[in-house]
């Protein structure tokens, strides 16, 4: 390895004055920081199914030496003239005309007078693509270096072109030859020098890769170029890591391998999940759950624990049954036959994460303690940092003993799918597919895990686009993924093997036997091994199963409180679950006074939430004291997650699947019931006449599936048998000719689901392509949503951009929150979580809506910009009755309620 020469060893990578000291980085020991890290994380921190991923079809020496070979050529594009001339972010001249003067010393000239006008045109990452593509580099790996900011080149890039046009940008000349002969030099110098210290002779013999592995390779080093620009772990400045040095230092004043040493000592403070083979399901059961598990969880593990190669994985079996535990012990079994270190589990809402983050986090400390090992968990969604459980956990850089869960900071924001589990809810996963920049990391953080997906019938034809697209890749990367599902429609169980197969071989499923297709059974799992799609149905008879009277209730609000009223009069606990907040807070009010209640619906801020949720699972939850009677009113959110239990049900009509999910809370735990509540009955609500829903409820789900549901649900439906037969039939379109009058209905279905898919695929990610490379991968992203994860989520739900505010009692005697806690007695933390989202109809505009609540954050709460909890939030300043006027509406809250609205009479 020869000696770098003084002008190759005066360029900068970083420059900062801090405090007065002026600091800075030679570019030559970012690019060796950088190397280290990467190589250090494709040895030490990815597990074996990635690295078999990125090795494919190379050598392991090969793939070791293109490992380093991206971490040190990440920023050969700052070896230019037009970067090192950049003023720095605080405009410090004078530490810009120190490093200039370095630079004319060490032997360039005339960079004083330089000046590029379009030095915007050859960004680093782009400028470092060119100059090794001009010199020879293929574009699979060229395109790698031109993506390490997030961002890929665009389809129709063109190295030589972006050369000759902005030739000034990478030689300081557009025509002096003596001037861009220094230029030519020292990149040419350090191209050597890079390839003697990764191990190649010429640009031309680095390796081609596929687009996957370009894709995952991209990702690698985007992290590894993250961990070579922290100076220090964090915000603590005695935690060093790759600090700058001072002026009169330069690159042969660095130890660099002690340098790396530290840093990485100091970085690795978590461990890695090194799962164990499962030999005997019953004692694993025990193990974990100190329960044997049921008939049904113990064939299914059995069976899974057999698959040779496994792909995707189908469980469809009844509420109540214990998926989660078939599910987390499939991990185990997978990840031990894969080699993966980790898990995503994605669920529909905030709520049923928030549930299911409990539960996995119980299971990951017991794997830490197994191994004696420090294991990082994540909970993902919009609310996740005041979710109390992960609160509590402690930080990976403060505990002295590992064998615990922790959370480690440095996984959070784009790094939080890096950490080896993370819970939270579908749209990380479905984000996968967006178009958006850093999605590399998302796919490198997936692509070492096992992934869970419960509920997966719970998404429709847009977020199902989005899931598609997320399978096909996740089948590239040969990561098994564990599909839950008490209520699947038989076209989205085949739509979701299609899919993972497509991307897993590259080509459609063609499969002579399709009988897996059609089967009713129930339970069932079904699962690709290899090439093969096979089914399991040989269950025992449930021991436990129910006839649910379903009764058809045509009537006005009033006759209906009346109705639930009469029903428990005689003590019980009635459950009223209707498709809107807004129906849900008139019924509550219509009950007679006196008669207990609860409501719950997602239109409560977050505290009064968890209150809610916690009081309902004291009152109905699994062995709970049950009060002598209660009215739970709510809406979706009843359906889903939490374990209670209803001895009479009322429901708005709704497709099948879901009355059926609301049925599951009915009877659900084996107790004595009240008298004349013994009979499990279901009434159905909102059923004006055969096709006549009533407006709100057609709003909300396709007049198709409702009047599908209508005809085909029975008067009494027998649990669980015969829930798959009954979501067949309304899914089937075979079915159609047996249901009067749906033509119309299921063109007007048909039709929306065409522009739902067509919508969905504007901002999608291509399939994978294996022999294209990463031009124009990201071309087209959806603009607004870089930096914005609400924005994002709402791009992969297909729903409106809608506003959050903080809630805040503002009164002439001063600032309290909603409980009535004085704003100066309570932690900025806690205020963060008084937030609630607005209807989008009542904010159209959004722009106006932000204007007008900015001018009041800023008048009453101009102190929150310096909160780091605070900064950036939007307030709503309500009066002494909770009352607020917003854009020509009146808003209330109630904590019995929830948020109500309604037009303002003035401005009708």
């Amino acid at each position: 390895m020869g000696k770098l020469s003084k002008q190759a060893l005066s360029l900068w990578a970083k420059k900062e004055n801090r405090e007065g000291q002026e600091l800075w980085l030679p570019l030559v020991a970012h690019l060796v920081d950088t190397k280290n890290v990467i190589s250090w994380l494709y040895s030490h921190w990815l597990n074996d199914s990635q690295r078999q991923l990125l090795q494919q079809d190379l050598t392991a020496s090969e793939i070791e030496q293109l490992v380093k070979f991206v971490g040190y050529f990440h920023d050969i594009g700052k070896a230019t003239p037009a970067f090192q001339t950049k003023p720095s972010y605080n405009r410090d001249y004078a530490l810009d005309d120190e490093l200039t003067e370095k630079l004319l010393q060490s032997g360039f000239e005339k960079l004083a007078e330089y000046n590029p006008s379009s030095r915007s045109k050859s960004p680093h990452a782009l400028a470092g693509e060119t100059i090794l593509e001009n010199a020879g580099l293929n574009t699979f790996v060229g395109a790698i270096i031109g993506a390490h900011h997030g961002k890929t080149v665009g389809e129709f890039f063109d190295s030589q072109r972006q050369f000759n046009t902005y030739t000034s940008n990478y030689l300081l000349s557009d025509g002096n030859e003596n001037l861009q002969a220094e230029w030519q030099k020292t990149q040419q110098e350090l191209i050597d020098y890079g390839l003697s210290v990764t191990g190649f002779t010429s640009l031309e013999e680095v390796p081609q890769i596929t687009q996957p592995q370009a894709v995952l390779l991209t990702g690698l080093l985007i992290m590894a170029d993250w961990i070579a620009s922290s100076e220090f772990l964090g915000t603590d400045q005695s935690q060093p890591m790759f600090p700058l040095i001072s002026l009169d230092q330069g690159f042969t004043d660095l130890d660099m391998e002690q340098r790396f040493e530290q840093a990485i000592t100091t970085w690795d403070i978590s461990g890695h999940w090194t799962p164990q083979i499962i030999s005997n399901v019953d004692q694993q059961y025990d193990k974990r759950w100190h329960f044997n598990p049921r008939p049904v969880q113990h064939l299914m593990s059995e069976v899974i624990g057999q698959i040779a190669d496994p792909g995707i994985i189908i469980v469809e079996a009844p509420m109540g049954i214990g998926k989660t535990e078939i599910a987390l012990t499939a991990a185990e079994q997978l990840a031990f036959m894969t080699g993966a270190s980790g898990l995503f589990m994605g669920l529909p809402t905030q709520a049923t994460s928030n549930a299911m983050f409990s539960r996995v986090d119980k299971w990951v400390d017991k794997l830490a303690k197994e191994e004696n090992v420090s294991l990082p968990i994540r909970l993902m969604h919009g609310k996740a940092q005041f979710n109390r459980e992960m609160k509590s956990l402690p930080n990976a850089q403060n505990i002295d003993s590992p064998n615990s869960v922790v959370v480690n900071s440095w996984f959070s924001g784009k790094k939080s799918m890096l950490a080896d589990f993370s819970i939270g809810t579908i749209d990380h996963l479905l984000l996968m597919s967006l178009k958006q920049k850093h999605l590399f990391l998302r796919h490198l953080g997936l692509s070492g895990k096992i992934v869970i997906i419960d509920e997966i019938h719970a998404y429709d034809t847009y977020m199902s686009s989005y899931l598609k697209r997320a399978l096909q890749w996740l089948g590239t990367y040969h990561i098994p993924v564990i599909a839950l599902s008490a209520t699947l429609p038989k076209e989205k169980r085949t739509e979701l093997v299609k899919a993972y197969y497509r991307g897993k071989y590259g080509h459609q499923l063609e499969q002579t036997d399709n009988a897996w297709r059609d089967s009713q059974a129930y339970p069932l799992l079904t699962y690709l091994d290899g090439t093969e799609v096979k089914q399991y149905n040989q269950f025992p008879k449930p021991t436990k199963s129910q006839e649910v009277k379903v009764v058809r209730l045509d009537c006005d609000d009033q006759q209906l409180v009346a109705k639930v009223a009469d029903s428990i009069k005689n003590g019980g606990i009635a459950g009223v679950i209707v498709n809107t907040v807004k129906r849900a807070q008139e019924l509550s009010r219509l009950l007679p006074k006196g008669l207990p209640q609860i409501v719950l619906h997602s239109a409560f801020l977050a505290p009064d939430r968890t209150r809610l949720e916690e009081r309902l699972q004291a009152a109905i939850g699994k062995g709970a004291e049950r009060p002598e009677k209660l009215v739970v009113i709510g809406t979706q959110v009843l359906e889903q997650s939490l374990d209670i239990d209803f001895d009479v049900l009322f429901t708005d009509i709704a497709p099948v699947d879901l009355i059926l999910q609301r049925m599951g809370r009915l009877h659900r735990h084996d107790i004595h019931r009240p008298t004349g509540l013994a009979t499990p009955t279901t009434y159905v609500l909102g059923i004006n006449a055969f096709g006549d829903y009533g407006d709100a409820n057609e709003a909300i789900y396709e007049k198709y599936w409702l009047m599908k549901t209508d005809h085909f649900l029975p008067e009494t439906v027998k649990l669980p048998a015969d829930i798959s037969p009954l979501v067949q039939a309304v899914y089937d379109p075979v079915t159609d000719k047996e249901v009067s009058e749906i033509e119309e209905a299921s063109a007007q279905t048909e039709q929306a689901e065409k522009i739902a898919k067509r919508k969905a695929r504007v901002y999608q990610i291509a399939v994978p392509k294996e022999h294209e490379n990463l031009y124009g991968w990201l071309d087209r992203d959806q603009q607004g949503i870089a930096n914005d994860d609400a924005a994002a989520e709402a791009a992969v739900r297909d729903i409106k951009e809608t506003l959050e505010v903080v809630m805040i009692k503002h009164t002439p005697v001063g600032d309290f929150l909603v409980d009535g806690r004085n704003l100066t007695d309570v932690d900025e933390s806690e205020i963060a979580q008084q937030v609630i989202r607005l209807p989008n109809r009542i904010t159209p505009d959004i722009a106006k809506a932000i204007n007008e609540l900015e001018k009041r954050t800023d008048k009453h709460y101009h102190n929150w910009q310096d909160s780091r909890w605070l900064k950036g939030m939007l307030a709503l300043p309500l009066d002494e009755r909770l009352s607020a006027e917003l854009l020509g509406w009146r808003l209330s809250y109630s904590p019995q309620l929830g948020l109500q609205y309604e037009k303002d009479e003035e401005n009708e």
